[in-house]
């Protein structure tokens, strides 16, 4: 199978999320998505990021009306600090039949050379790139495992959604009803 790894915090997901990952089945010809949930970086005390088993409960909930998006928790069982190059490796290992293509954001692929192991990646992997904002020119020298999808920018973010729970603000717009309702019952970024 091919099986995009799109990794992040989902702190927490969201409808521009669901939807980037719908774009790249179809952009990347992918068999599934999986969402990488990222653990919690314990020298990062950031007060606004939930515990990972919650955000990977909410991704997994979210994705549900989706079977060829998967919430994964991968990443909770490497070593930590977790590279992307080293879980790219363990799951080339693990799952040695499937080809993996990494998504990231325009702008982590202007940092891109700041990675570990960034050059391994860049032979070894696809990279499809998404940008971040409207009109975002992304500064990279061509090569042919990096693949600039165009797509709709869906002008939403984690941090909008936090914002409006703590403002009591309805959030429905922005998420999946479920994990509006499990914000909610769970009395989550308030």
């Amino acid at each position: 199978m091919r099986i995009g790894i799109f990794g992040g915090s989902f702190n927490p997901i969201h409808n521009g999320h669901i939807a980037l990952g719908i774009s790249m089945l179809g952009a990347m010809s992918l068999d599934e998505v999986w969402y990488m949930v990222s653990p919690q970086n314990p020298l990062k005390k950031n007060t606004d990021l939930l515990d990972e088993y919650i955000r990977f409960h909410l991704t997994k909930v979210a994705l549900e009306d989706h079977p060829s998006l998967k919430a994964s928790d991968y990443e909770f069982h490497l070593p930590t600090p977790s590279y992307t190059w080293n879980a790219l490796q363990n799951l080339k290992s693990d799952f040695p039949d499937d080809d993996f293509v990494l998504i990231i954001g325009g702008d982590n692929l202007a940092n891109f050379h700041k990675w570990a192991n960034y050059k391994d990646i860049l032979v070894n992997y696809e990279i499809a790139v998404y940008p971040r904002s409207d009109g975002q020119s992304i500064p990279y020298p061509y090569h042919a495992n990096i693949h600039l999808v165009q797509m709709p920018l869906i002008d939403i973010s984690s941090t909008l959604i936090r914002n409006k729970i703590r403002n009591g603000e309805d959030i429905t717009p922005f998420v999946p009803k479920k994990v509006a309702e499990e914000v909610e019952k769970l009395s989550l970024y308030v």
